[in-house]
């Protein structure tokens, strides 16, 4: 590594002393070498940033040409390219979950041509994306389809880039380039500061690029899934520090967190829980050093040795393939002992899995069995604190808002990375989501984010569930609805016609499936700004 100016604090912490000098500071034998600059978050690390990519609106746009249902269902969203792209991979100073200095990486798209909606002053959509957990994640690989993070680059570049607007778009510490060594999965307070620097080292970067594109007033803050909380977390931190956020569009995200914790434990064990579990397990135990004594208090033996270090590292399917984690089974399928007859067996036994008679009975189920992640011993403490102290969330009659005191650490730490309470935002709010997720519940997250939220003045806040019919043809989501509609009634047929379980096969692709209906929402909300 070289020790250039912009990265010399990084060296003083690989190099000992005698290899700094040997790094050159310009100083000669016995002279005081210069004072290092002191150290800022946001601080572009490389200047100007490496272009990664390149694409003219011609060439966009025949890579959204696919064949596939998803990727026409996408230009159609989208819409006709209008602009080129030119992607910048940024690399820039943050902090960690215990505020520990360290770096991370963004993507940085700034629209190209010579159509008006492409030059001069434009609005800036910064983007949080969702979970996955390949290390090398890199949203600044535009043309790299073997990249993991190619379909959502590409959706970003389709959505914003191509119609005028200039995209930040992290891929958080941890993650690509990021000098971290784990990833600060939903700690509000670090998710947020990664954000806003990544936004910071764009500003200083912008100008140095050049290409006739320079920032208006308007920033936009969006994000998908665990990008939906960031992105909130994001409008709040901003808000809170006066900075000016125009509009926000979180999308399908876990804003009640604790809520939505809490709901595997009671037999809701939603798509995704083994990755979700697994990295906000470790993310807490990271930053507060609690949530257990040893690995195997909370995971089963056959992951609790290589739990920590799993993520981010390798990509799903090897990761299910290399039996890393289970892929669904979250719990065991036979219920922890309880004192006999008490409320806590009783719920027990009547949710391992639940039998609710919905739809979602077929996702709950697949959560239990053999092999699973979590120790019944574990399920069974964290119950009898929820069951003690319920989230008003999920409790009939209940206020909405988190446990007012949790015991359980995991509780606890989601309580203090949870969204709701203490806050509401001055600026638009779009809440977009899907009422059948069976990743990220909408009732328990973004409707009652609404609800909690409904008298703020009219207007500010908006709940959209894509998944719902049209309400008339004035409907401004009308064809995001529409759209979404055809999407499912698509995926129905394809498993009838393969063979497999039709509701098993929606449910599957449901989560992802709602992206970029959402998406388009978002820019339809945005555009009216």
């Amino acid at each position: 590594m070289g020790c250039v100016q912009s990265v010399k604090w990084i060296c003083a912490t690989l190099c000992s002393a005698a290899l700094l000098a040997a790094c050159g500071s310009g100083a000669g034998d016995g002279e005081p070498a210069p004072a290092e600059p002191p150290w800022r978050r946001g601080t572009l690390l490389q200047s100007p940033p490496t272009r990664s990519a390149s694409l003219s609106a011609t060439a966009l746009r025949q890579r959204l040409n696919g064949n596939s249902a998803r990727e026409q269902a996408l230009l159609l969203m989208t819409g006709e390219p209008v602009c080129g792209v030119d992607v910048h991979h940024l690399q820039y100073t943050t902090v960690g979950g215990l505020d520990e200095h360290t770096t991370a990486s963004a993507a940085l798209m700034i629209p190209t041509g010579s159509d008006p909606h492409c030059v001069g002053t434009r609005a800036l959509v910064l983007y949080a994306h969702g979970t996955n957990p390949a290390k090398r994640y890199n949203l600044a690989a535009l043309t790299d389809d073997n990249n993991p993070a190619y379909g959502e680059s590409l959706m970003l570049a389709a959505f914003y880039a191509a119609q005028g607007y200039v995209v930040v778009a992290p891929n958080y510490a941890g993650y690509d380039s990021s000098a971290l060594g784990y990833h600060p999965f939903l700690l509000a307070d670090q998710q947020s500061k990664d954000m806003i620097d990544a936004w910071s080292a764009a500003r200083t970067a912008l100008p140095v690029l050049g290409g006739g594109v320079t920032l208006g007033a308007k920033l936009f803050v969006t994000g998908y899934s665990q990008g939906g909380y960031v992105a909130l977390a994001t409008h709040r931190a901003m808000q809170q520090a006066g900075i000016l956020v125009s509009a926000s569009a979180p999308m399908s995200g876990p804003y009640a967190l604790a809520a939505q914790t809490d709901a595997p434990f009671h037999g809701r064990v939603q798509f995704g829980s083994t990755l979700f579990g697994t990295l906000l397990a470790t993310s807490y135990q990271k930053a507060y050093g609690n949530i257990y004594g040893s690995p195997g208090e909370l995971f089963e033996p056959a992951y609790a040795s290589s739990i920590e270090s799993l993520l981010p590292g390798a990509d799903a399917a090897t990761l299910l393939s290399q039996g890393s984690l289970p892929e669904f089974a979250l719990f065991s399928s036979t219920p922890p002992s309880a004192p006999p007859g008490s409320a806590l067996q009783a719920l027990l036994n009547a949710n391992t899995p639940p039998h609710s008679g919905n739809s979602m009975d077929l996702v709950y189920a697949k959560g239990f069995g053999t092999p699973h992640l979590l120790t019944n011993s574990a399920r069974l403490a964290y119950l009898e604190d929820a069951l003690a102290r319920p989230d008003g969330a999920l409790a009939p009659a209940g206020n909405g808002l988190p446990a007012a005191a949790p015991q359980h650490p995991l509780r606890l730490a989601a309580r203090r990375n949870d969204l709701r309470g203490g806050w509401s935002p001055t600026t638009p709010v779009l809440l977009c989501g899907g009422e059948e997720d069976p990743t990220v519940s909408f009732p328990v997250n973004s409707r009652k984010l609404g609800s909690l939220w409904s008298s703020l003045p009219a207007g500010l806040v908006t709940v959209l569930d894509v998944d719902a019919n049209p309400s008339g043809f004035a409907d401004p989501f009308r064809a995001e609805k529409l759209g979404f509609a055809v999407v499912k009634t698509a995926v129905l047929a394809d498993a009838r016609l393969a063979g497999k379980d039709p509701e098993l096969e929606l449910a599957r692709n449901y989560h992802a499936g709602l992206m970029p209906f959402c998406s388009s929402a978002a820019r339809t909300f945005f555009d009216t700004f």
